[in-house]
């Protein structure tokens, strides 16, 4: 389920800013790819810098791409025990746990990255002299607006299934789904 169309304004243009970065960092490393190829054959030589740029761009491309999946709901699930195992009524509570499990991942997550960049932040690449360290940031940047997400989601998703409860063939409450968007 796409969440990005119930988020507040500050939300949307985040996620809006994820999207076009993922766009444009993806058709910049297919160009660099392309052009180091015609350029190792073709002219028998490559462009260093750009091997530690495409490094870097894929590394904020996977983390970043993290974060875009979660505004979307996209993120893989194995459904089909749940739905067939697992009560109605039990669900709820089900995704709640699964929910709070994700939570502590993303933090521990966001923790770990952010003491790797501490600890490689001094180190330079050996092309660019970039800091080591803005590479490996991707992951608790990427985390970080994850868990963002997952917290709004979460929020939602809370929404919605009090909504639900109230709504029924025995209820005056004729809100729909929607409503609760």
């Amino acid at each position: 389920m796409d969440y990005r169309s119930s988020y507040p304004l500050i939300l949307q243009l985040v996620s809006r800013g994820i999207d076009i970065f993922l766009a444009t960092a993806g058709i910049v490393v297919l160009f660099l790819i392309f052009t180091n190829a015609v350029l190792r054959g073709a002219a028998g030589f490559d462009l260093a810098w750009s091997l530690e740029v495409t490094a870097f761009l894929l590394l904020w491309l996977t983390f970043l791409g993290c974060a875009a999946a979660a505004s979307r709901g996209a993120h893989m699930r194995v459904t089909e025990l749940v739905e067939h195992l697992v009560p109605d009524r039990a669900k709820p509570f089900l995704e709640f746990a699964i929910s709070l499990v994700v939570l502590v991942l993303l933090l521990t997550l966001i923790q770990h990255g952010h003491n790797i960049v501490l600890h490689t932040w001094a180190q330079k690449t050996t092309v660019l002299y970039w800091p080591v360290g803005l590479l490996y940031a991707s992951m608790p940047i990427g985390m970080a607006l994850t868990l963002l997400f997952h917290l709004y989601n979460m929020y939602l998703d809370i929404r919605r299934a009090r909504g639900a409860r109230t709504i029924g063939p025995n209820n005056d409450n004729d809100h729909d789904w929607e409503d609760y968007e």
